[in-house]
């Protein structure tokens, strides 16, 4: 056998008949995927005729059974309808291992059924829901069918994989599940899990929310006020378990700082007086964004007041307090690094000069 000559081309795999698709893991394929397993489009269409085998379940998209689709169907169903046009490809091995994965280009689940998808107990469940969105590209030329609503964006995120389907970063899907929403408590309850489920933190949010302009919405405005205020308590309750977790010295929580008889020098977190280093928790929302009112929406606050916030850490750090400055992003994924850091300050406390003397207050 001379084993230098070349392999001899692999043959196409033989068409196979329709009922080994009907009894496969996935059973719904577009009229393109059909056809390349060798089932013509008339076959198709005397299929789908009432009382046969398979069903027509959205343009170009057939659920190869005659029964009610399920929600694993139902999902692939609405991304197999976006991507079609972009030839989709659904990969068969010959053999008892037969199995079909899908992959799909520039489209993926988001709005309601994305956030159900990431765990949301406030998201009503997948078989519920009259309508799937599908975020797509701006410029792709696709239309809103049926129970499928097409949802553009100029910049596609990166989906993440839930279940086998791609699906919108919860910031995003939490957007576009807003954006159909007339009920403040229902967008509330949506907003507030995403916080103190740990998903996404308030400034997140609120930079989404203002990027699909949702912040002109009364009742979003009101929510995402509501939003902040638990973002700063989820936070404080993180730095509270990070001080006892890390077996930090425990600090004076929630003070006022004064001049002994002149002007208040701001409010802060955690204290540690002996050290002089203080702890401030940063939960205001992004700046960007249109002012109303002197203050952003969603209570982002105006250029001039996050210049007050700089000057009041400037000024202590003249008068020889070391200010950790937190965020509730750094003390969700980096809570033994902030802990460090935090540490290193107290520690290094003994080689600094001592600082100005403080009034501590109560806040």
């Amino acid at each position: 056998m001379n084993h230098d000559s070349p392999l001899p081309p692999l043959s196409p795999l033989s068409p196979r008949p329709p009922h080994h698709l009907a009894a496969g893991p996935r059973r719904v394929l577009t009229t393109a995927q059909l056809r390349s397993h060798g089932v013509p489009a008339a076959e198709v269409d005397d299929r789908c005729r009432p009382g046969g085998p398979w069903q027509q379940f959205l343009p170009g998209v057939v659920l190869l059974h005659p029964g009610p689709p399920s929600s694993e169907e139902r999902l692939h169903a609405a991304l197999l309808y976006a991507t079609r046009e972009r030839s989709v490809r659904i990969l068969v091995q010959p053999g008892p291992a037969d199995s079909t994965a899908p992959h799909y280009e520039d489209a993926m689940i988001t709005g309601p059924a994305a956030l159900t998808l990431h765990g949301f107990s406030s998201a009503p469940p997948l078989p519920s829901l009259e309508t799937l969105d599908v975020l797509v590209p701006r410029l792709r030329r696709l239309r809103s069918t049926g129970w499928v609503r097409i949802v553009r964006t100029p910049v596609l995120p990166a989906p993440e994989r839930v279940a086998g389907v791609p699906v919108a970063p919860v910031p995003r899907a939490l957007a576009d599940a807003v954006a159909t929403l007339d009920d403040a408590a229902a967008v509330l309850r949506l907003l507030t899990e995403a916080v103190v489920g740990g998903h996404c933190d308030a400034a997140t949010v609120v930079r989404e929310l203002t990027g699909a302009k949702l912040l002109n919405r009364p009742h979003v405005v009101n929510a995402v006020d509501s939003l902040v205020a638990e973002g700063r308590a989820v936070a404080e309750d993180r730095l509270y378990r990070m001080v006892r977790e890390y077996g930090l010295p425990d600090p004076v929580w929630n003070v006022d700082l004064h001049l002994p008889g002149g002007p208040h020098l701001g409010g802060l977190d955690a204290y540690w007086p002996d050290q002089a280093v203080a702890v401030e928790l940063d939960t205001r929302p992004s700046r960007q964004g249109p002012r109303r009112e002197g203050r952003l929406p969603g209570g982002s606050l105006p250029k001039d007041v996050w210049s007050e916030h700089a000057r009041k850490r400037e000024h202590l750090e003249r008068l020889g307090i070391t200010v950790v400055h937190l965020t509730p992003h750094k003390l969700r994924d980096a809570a033994e690094q902030q802990a460090a850091v935090i540490r290193t300050a107290l520690m290094a406390a003994g080689d600094r000069d001592p600082a100005a003397y403080v009034v501590v207050l109560p806040r």
